[in-house]
């Protein structure tokens, strides 16, 4: 099995310390989020698309918010500093017209030489929806996002393409040259509503960094989902990254970042996401719900032997990360490799930082073991 690695670019800023944000979370300017903050530059996220691609990864993912800068636009300007990297843009269907989307996209591939991928965020936050004045209920969200990508792919198809639903009506529905390749659709979400857009549309179905067995119950549920549309789907894992070259200077380095949390931001962040109607929120928030002492030892935040909940704490969305040792993690990524999962989306604080971390620590012993593409795979000198 061939696995495959990204990255992820911060869009809404940088840190030593653990930026909150995401899934209707501010980034916030409190003790956490002050220990030298760097802007989203584009030379900074230039540096990191760099360096990624430098490293060996396969793509990048960028995000999508009211605090992050815009997916499409900084990704746009970055297939001029990079040349095989590609760009997993995050975006919110309904925002748009699909048949737009469709353009957009049909234009970025050529452009930029056929390096994009799109990650559909359907959105589990009313309130940041409201903000972009969306007032649909969760599930009418997703009934949305179904139709949406029935126009999309349609417009792709080379041929005009007519729908009618409740949300969408178009004719003749095209683009000026369908793209080559087709973009692959990612997918995340765990609700009923969520699982059956997954089996209808996507490529790749993607999970947050749960313990092994509920990732297991979570893609045995997506395969049945996709096999009673005749479908088969990959499968991708969103996690963050500690690797260090002892397992003991990786866990003091989650110390420290534990350690940086001010209880006050934790309080804030857990009462916002505790409204959530996300249901992959909850299961994150369920991972640390008996948390409660102020820079504790990071283990007490140990779920799952190397799998670390302490980033949850006040960050919305991915809540999980990788933590020890570069052989430590090799392990626990075969291990979740050995559920179905081929993708691996990692970030890390610092961003820049942690790439050459995990790009030099982990991915040649996973290359040595056969896990990787050998042209992805960085080159040493």
């Amino acid at each position: 099995m061939t696995l495959k690695f990204h990255w992820f670019l911060p869009t809404s800023g940088d840190s030593r310390a653990i930026i909150g944000g995401g899934h209707g979370l501010s980034r916030g300017h409190g003790r956490s989020a002050a220990a030298a903050y760097r802007p989203p530059s584009v030379d900074y996220l230039g540096q990191i698309a760099r360096s990624a691609e430098q490293l060996g990864f396969e793509a990048v993912l960028t995000p999508t918010g009211t605090w992050c800068e815009d997916a499409w636009l900084v990704t746009a300007a970055l297939t001029q500093q990079t040349t095989r990297l590609k760009f997993l843009v995050a975006f919110r269907p309904g925002f748009l017209s699909p048949t737009l989307a469709a353009q957009m996209a049909a234009t970025y591939q050529r452009i930029s030489g056929g390096r994009l991928l799109l990650n559909i965020v359907t959105g589990g936050e009313g309130a940041e929806q409201r903000r972009f004045g969306d007032h649909l209920s969760k599930d009418e969200r997703y009934a949305r996002t179904d139709e949406f990508l029935s126009v999309v792919r349609g417009a792709w198809s080379g041929v005009p393409y007519d729908f009618s639903g409740a949300y969408y009506q178009v004719e003749g529905a095209t683009v000026a040259e369908a793209p080559d390749p087709v973009p692959e659709l990612y997918f995340g979400g765990s609700s009923p509503a969520a699982g059956a857009v997954a089996a209808r549309h996507v490529q790749t179905y993607l999970t947050w960094g749960e313990p092994p067995a509920q990732v297991a119950e979570k893609l045995a549920w997506v395969r049945g989902l996709a096999a009673e549309q005749g479908r088969t789907l990959r499968f991708g894992i969103r996690l963050h990254v500690i690797t260090r070259d002892t397992s003991e200077e990786a866990w003091a380095e989650a110390g420290r970042l534990l350690s940086r949390i001010d209880p006050a931001d934790i309080a804030a962040a857990q009462r916002t996401l505790a409204r959530s109607e996300s249901v992959g929120q909850k299961r994150m928030l369920a991972l640390h719900e008996g948390y409660r002492r102020d820079g504790g030892d990071p283990h007490e935040l140990e779920v799952y032997p190397n799998l670390w909940a302490g980033v949850g704490l006040v960050r919305g969305g991915a809540g999980t990360a990788l933590v020890g040792s570069h052989a430590e993690v090799a392990g626990l990524i075969e291990e979740y490799a050995a559920l179905g999962i081929t993708e691996f989306v990692l970030s890390g604080y610092p961003h820049l930082e942690e790439a050459y971390w995990f790009g030099e620590g982990v991915l040649p012993g996973l290359h040595r073991r056969g896990a990787l593409d050998r042209a992805l795979t960085p080159v040493t000198v």
